[in-house]
C-alpha cells in the first residue's frame, strides 16, 4: 500500500491499517513456566506490606512517646503491629467457643470473712479450667492473686466474673489470649 499524500487519503490509509492488523493473527507468547514464577512475585505470610497512615500531628506526637516508652528495639512500623496484633487477639477472643487463656488478676482484702474459702470453692468448681494460681502478700491486709484459666471464652469469663463478684475482691482484670 502505498504511503497517501492527501489529509483524505491518510485517514483512509489509518483506517485500512487497523483492519489489516486486525486480521492479522497473533500468537500467543509462550514463555517457560521458570521464568514466568521467577518474574512473579507472590507475597508470603511474613512478607511485610507497606500501607500510609494519617492522624492529627497531636495524635503523632503520643504515638511517637510511646514507641519511645517501648525500647529501643520498637519503632513505628514494630509498635503499629504490636497494636493489631492485640486487637486482633482481643477480637478472636470475644467469638463464643474460642479456646483462651487468660490471667485473671484480683487484689483482696484477706482478712474479709470467708473469702479465702469462696475463692478456693470457685477454683476447685472449675479446676479443669484453673491452671495455676499465685498468691502474693501485698500488706499486712491486702493479697494480690493472679489466676491462669483455660478454656472456651464464655466460660472463663463466667467464672472470672464469679470470681470478680465474690464479697470483698476489690479490684481485678481478665486479659484473655486466643490459642486455638
Amino acid at each position: 500500500m502505498p504511503h497517501p499524500k492527501s489529509s483524505d487519503e491518510q485517514q483512509r490509509f489509518r483506517a485500512q491499517s487497523a483492519q489489516a492488523a486486525a486480521a492479522v493473527p497473533v500468537a500467543p507468547k509462550v514463555v517457560a513456566p521458570e521464568v514466568v514464577e521467577h518474574h512473579r512475585h507472590k507475597p508470603k505470610a511474613n512478607d511485610l506490606m507497606r500501607f500510609s497512615v494519617a492522624m492529627p500531628e497531636d495524635l503523632l506526637m503520643d504515638f511517637d512517646q510511646l514507641v519511645a516508652r517501648r525500647g529501643l528495639a520498637k519503632n513505628r512500623s514494630e509498635v503499629i503491629r504490636d497494636l493489631v496484633r492485640e486487637a486482633l487477639v482481643e477480637e478472636r477472643s470475644a467469638i463464643p467457643g474460642t479456646l483462651v487463656m487468660g490471667t485473671l488478676t484480683i487484689v483482696y482484702d484477706h482478712h474479709s470473712a470467708d473469702l479465702n474459702d469462696k475463692l478456693h470453692t470457685i477454683q476447685h468448681d472449675y479446676f479443669d479450667n484453673v491452671v495455676s494460681t499465685m498468691h502474693v502478700h501485698v500488706d499486712h491486709h491486702t493479697c494480690l492473686e493472679v489466676i491462669v484459666l483455660q478454656g472456651e471464652t464464655e466460660l472463663i469469663q463466667s467464672v472470672s466474673n464469679m470470681i470478680l463478684g465474690t464479697k470483698g475482691v476489690k479490684n481485678g482484670k481478665l486479659v484473655l489470649a486466643s490459642v486455638g
